[in-house]
């Protein structure tokens, strides 16, 4: 699995450029420039790699490049796409803020991994800052299963173990998610000798961690230990897992382009709808009937301003009798939102609904039914209106407006899904 990212990062020339890093969900999160692509982007993955690449592997799961005449021309594309995007380590890199540090307070009989704004002299090792807090919960928690780090805050030392009674119950005890050594069942050498790889991967020498577990699997396995040897094989396992998770390819500056222009149409629509966050998921619908008849609806997402057809889904209206647009709009409203909460899956960032307040108040009916609060929105096509459910007053945005023709582009794409279910079905039923 490692082997197959080696592989990609031998094909990246060794030319100047600009590389632009991504997250799980597609966001770009960092932009920098290289004499050299291959060299930089294979520091990245080097055993000697500092504290701010560190940081950003952390979170980044995807390396696209442009290859550039010149290192001129890179910073001068570098500072272009930074001044349009602004990625957030960028911008951490640039200001002083507060950020968080994980802390390994090694100087512990009992190490722990813990979170503070605050890098003081205390003996413990501190890595970040870190912008976004969320990835590095979950690198966090993930490490504290993996090395089976102890999650709780309380005191301990070899000195002074807590009563029996009081920490006997603790569910990690039980599982065997942590070695307890508040019940005494480790010392603390052998505490400390288990969870010492936690600097190397926090230092990012994921190589050196796969050479010396590799070599400690198989040790273990000639002596029999096979418990032992099977949790290092876990743990090698989760390495490579995370590894090979990074893509990298090369873009043309066209399509680099086509990735601003979306960035700043997602920028401009969370502004002048005042969302708290980026509307990163849209989700829009439409209904499709005539007379009443196959009477059917249709769902479209958009991921990062881009259609994911995969994802698009087909509706039957079931409870409505007749053409009833308001009433069939809040049943699949209400059939696509029970579902993903009783599935437990991600909601959306924004609900798209076709047409005017009425389609909008039967829609946010529904929601209200569920309990739940999804930013939700309707936009209707003869004035191109957005309405909103607690305004009475439609906001009418610029016909050039980037966050408007991201919005046209989920309506439209909507109408033209339902329509085309719609004229399946009626094919289907006179045997067409």
């Amino acid at each position: 699995m490692v082997n197959n990212k080696n592989q990609r990062l031998e094909q990246i020339p060794k030319l100047p450029g600009v590389y632009i890093m991504r997250d799980g969900i597609g966001n770009i999160i960092y932009i920098g420039k290289a004499k050299s692509l291959k060299n930089r982007l294979s520091s990245y993955f080097n055993a000697d790699i500092n504290s701010k690449a560190t940081t950003v592997i952390t979170a980044m799961r995807k390396i696209e490049y442009i290859l550039c005449a010149s290192e001129r021309e890179a910073l001068l594309v570098e500072r272009q796409l930074i001044h349009k995007i602004k990625p957030y380590f960028n911008a951490m890199w640039k200001d002083d803020k507060s950020y968080p540090y994980i802390k390994f307070s090694i100087s512990e009989d009992f190490p722990r991994l813990t979170f503070t704004r605050k890098k003081l002299k205390d003996g413990a090792l501190y890595f970040g800052p870190y912008p976004q807090i969320f990835y590095i919960k979950k690198l966090v928690r993930w490490l504290v299963k993996l090395f089976k780090i102890r999650p709780c805050k309380m005191e301990l030392s070899k000195d002074f173990l807590p009563e029996e009674k009081k920490v006997k119950s603790c569910l990690y005890c039980h599982t065997e998610m942590c070695y307890a050594p508040c019940l005494g069942k480790i010392t603390s050498k052998e505490y400390k000798e288990k969870i010492k790889d936690v600097e190397l991967f926090l230092n990012g020498k994921f190589k050196k961690l796969e050479d010396e577990w590799e070599t400690k699997m198989f040790n273990l396995s000639q002596n029999l230990s096979y418990e032992e040897a099977k949790e290092i094989r876990d743990r090698l396992y989760a390495l490579q897992s995370m590894s090979e998770r990074v893509m990298i390819g090369e873009i043309t500056q066209d399509e680099i382009n086509q990735s601003v222009q979306r960035a700043d149409s997602i920028n401009e629509l969370k502004n002048v709808l005042g969302l708290k966050r980026q509307p990163a998921v849209i989700e829009g619908f439409d209904n499709s009937n005539i007379q009443g008849t196959n009477a059917v609806a249709s769902m479209v997402r958009f991921q990062n301003g881009i259609a994911d057809k995969k994802n698009y889904r087909k509706f039957k209206i079931k409870t409505v009798v007749g053409a009833d647009d308001f009433a069939s709009i809040r049943e699949v409203i209400f059939r696509r939102y029970s579902s993903l909460i009783r599935k437990n899956e991600n909601l959306p960032d924004l609900i798209l609904i076709d047409g005017g307040k009425g389609q909008l108040g039967a829609a946010v009916s529904a929601l209200e039914e569920l309990q739940t609060q999804i930013p939700i929105i309707s936009l209707a096509k003869k004035n191109e209106e957005i309405f909103f459910p607690t305004k009475d007053k439609a906001l009418v945005l610029s016909r050039h407006s980037e966050a408007l023709k991201l919005l046209q582009s989920v309506r439209d794409e909507a109408h033209r899904f339902a329509v085309s279910y719609h004229r399946k079905l009626r094919a289907k039923e006179f045997g067409i």
